[in-house]
């Protein structure tokens, strides 16, 4: 598995769990306010961290992590996650799998093997405008098969949308909220301007306060929870 970066301690990344964070290099979609370019664009990569470096990482941290957040990039696309998550989880680990979804077939096999306990996946919007959030082609069938196999997996799992004004309206939430419906936890995130895949992306905004609160109401009538982070 191509390790593009470790963070070797967070507490808020995995709930409820101090974990540590492995970025995978790789993604097969180029959001365009994506924050981590170094993770996409295959001309940003660094030389990967060597992979039996990072395990020794983790054993050596036994005692002090609950848990792995696997993350990217896009870790579905990598050829050797199946791997990585099981000698994640044999060494006692919780493990965190935060995905774009497009890929049911590997979420589906992670769920069955027991490779995984907890699943973020970010919905970039409603399907009419889903090429644009994400900068390239997207099956929609396949982030619905996903959508579904999360909800009905029995993991923890969340569901989160990345709020960016210059493509998102308030009304799209309507359509998003369909999407997830019958979730459990659905999150709306702040964009925050920094670095981005697309860097004519960083003059982009966030929701005002109100714009979030009418957003958040609206997702309440399809999921059980909502917040904003």
């Amino acid at each position: 598995m191509r390790i593009g970066g470790l963070q070797k301690i967070s507490l808020i990344d995995f709930p409820g769990k101090i974990s540590c964070i492995v970025f995978v290099q790789g993604c097969n979609l180029r959001c365009p306010f994506c924050h981590n370019p170094e993770l996409v664009l295959p001309e940003r990569f660094t030389t990967p961290l060597d992979v039996e470096e990072t395990i020794s990482f983790l054993e050596r941290r036994k005692k002090y992590l609950e848990g792995v957040v696997i993350t990217g990039g896009e870790p579905c696309c990598d050829a050797g996650l199946q791997v990585f998550l099981k000698r994640v989880k044999g060494m006692g680990y919780l493990v965190k799998l935060d995905t774009n979804g497009t890929f049911p077939a590997v979420i589906r096999k992670a769920i069955e093997e027991n490779a995984v306990d907890y699943i973020a996946m970010d919905v970039k919007g409603p399907p009419g405008k889903y090429k644009v959030l994400a900068g390239a082609p997207v099956n929609i069938r396949d982030v619905e098969k996903s959508i579904s196999l999360i909800k009905d997996s029995g993991l923890g799992y969340e569901f989160r949308t990345t709020v960016v004004r210059e493509l998102l309206e308030v009304k799209d939430f309507e359509e998003i909220g369909r999407l997830v419906a019958g979730a459990g936890i659905f999150y709306l995130q702040r964009f925050v301007p920094s670095k981005a895949v697309d860097p004519a992306s960083l003059t982009f905004r966030t929701y005002s306060d109100e714009e979030f609160e009418a957003s958040r109401k609206i997702m309440l009538k399809y999921v059980r929870e909502c917040q904003v982070r």
